[in-house]
């Protein structure tokens, strides 16, 4: 099976054996592909070789039902064995636990998957679980979302299980998926051996306490592991102790670019902490602290250890953390003695009038990119003003980007 036609003639096969229906949505999105073949070849001259099959719930194709679970087991059948497949989307479907079981089929049979998303569709525990063992003897998958589903403690175990077997998955989100204490603290205690691992999203987990167990333990494993390069810490409720346990041992990490500490408890004493960090000149190139309540005093430290000691961040997140002037020229000022220093996004703020000067100021001098910010200045009877502009370092933590260059975002799952 060497292209997109041959892929929806074995698709109409399978249904044809199982007496089903084949799915109006599916056979739409294999005669889109087929349509992008063609022009490939006769742009490139040669054939594509491979392809994502992308079936997401909300797509404009999408005219009649959302997939179920009937239609896994269908994609299981025609994907088999299958070499030209290597990116599944479905997300915002209505997969279930059984869905689940039939993709760990897949897992287990397919020689060339590489990214899989069951992202926001009704997978359970147990569906997580099948996930799980699919991977434990799965050699192909580097990217796993499955984010949005509901698979709790049980079902983030079994995927913390995985990980001391598995040495193929780069990248794994389950954020918004009910993790609690246990299974934080065993993703964390398994990525203490864990070297394949580069990107995980953990966002939003069911915490209840306020000692910061969770916090404590992915700090021990950012002294020691070295793979990482992207950590998302959403909502975690890291206050300004879990950002001091943070920075004492982020000061000896080798590896980690990306850290997402955004909607956290972290005010000025905590971005203190994480400025010293920034001081070390550590490898972290992104830093995102949006929605926090850093103020004036934690935006000029960091502000301080950006114009002065750090040369390898380039991005800073803070948006929405009750800074006012003083904060913001700050870090105007770091970005013309830092040109390594190059995006900030500060909406969500206090835009008074010295800040807006000092924005307007950076842009026309080339020291910011409106590409790179999200505040564009404007005049009106000679004041400046800043409004936000449409973009942002994400919009929402399921579209993060896997850390690394950019790609089609039309394709990437």
């Amino acid at each position: 099976m060497v292209d997109p036609a041959s892929l929806q003639t074995r698709y109409e096969d399978v249904c044809e054996e199982l007496q089903l229906k084949p799915c109006a949505f599916i056979m739409k999105v294999m005669d889109k592909e087929r349509e992008e073949q063609i022009m490939w070849e006769l742009q490139e001259n040669d054939p594509k070789d491979y392809m994502d099959l992308v079936l997401p719930g909300n797509n404009h194709l999408l005219t009649d039902k959302k997939l179920q679970d009937e239609d896994a087991m269908v994609l299981l059948k025609t994907l088999v064995n299958n070499t030209f497949v290597t990116g599944l989307d479905m997300r915002y479907n209505q997969l279930t636990d059984q869905g689940a079981a039939h993709m760990a089929e897949l897992l287990k049979e397919t020689c060339c998957l590489k990214r899989l998303s069951l992202m926001c569709n009704d997978v359970g525990p147990e569906g997580a679980v099948h996930i799980a063992n699919g991977l434990q003897v799965n050699e192909t998958l580097q990217e796993l979302k499955l984010n949005g589903n509901k698979i709790g403690n049980k079902g983030g175990m079994a995927l913390a299980g995985m990980l001391q077997v598995n040495t193929a998955l780069q990248s794994l989100d389950i954020g918004d998926s009910d993790q609690d204490t246990q299974s934080m603290i065993a993703f964390a205690t398994v990525l203490n051996y864990n070297s394949t691992l580069r990107a995980l999203c953990i966002n939003r987990p069911l915490l209840f306490s306020q000692q910061e167990e969770t916090t404590i333990h992915f700090a021990k494993m950012l002294k020691v592991n070295s793979t990482l390069t992207e950590l998302h810490l959403q909502k975690c409720d890291i206050k300004d102790t879990g950002a001091e346990r943070l920075a004492e041992m982020l000061v000896e990490n080798i590896g980690l670019k990306y850290l997402d500490l955004a909607c956290n408890k972290i005010r000025r004493d905590g971005a203190k902490y994480l400025s010293r960090v920034l001081m070390k000149n550590t490898p972290l190139e992104i830093l995102d602290l949006g929605h926090n309540c850093i103020e004036d005093d934690g935006a000029m430290d960091l502000s301080k250890a950006l114009a002065s000691m750090n040369t390898n961040l380039h991005t800073l997140v803070v948006t929405s953390n009750n800074i006012r002037a003083p904060g913001l020229c700050a870090l105007a000022y770091a970005m013309e003695q830092n040109p390594n220093f190059n995006s900030v996004f500060i909406w969500g703020n206090h835009h008074e009038e010295e800040a807006c000067n000092a924005f307007n100021k950076l842009l026309k001098e080339g020291h910011l990119d409106l590409a790179k910010t999200d505040v564009k200045p404007y005049v009106v009877d000679g004041h400046v003003y800043l409004s936000e502009l449409s973009h942002g370092i994400r919009r929402h933590y399921y579209w993060t980007p896997f850390y690394g260059p950019d790609v089609d975002n039309n394709k990437k799952i």
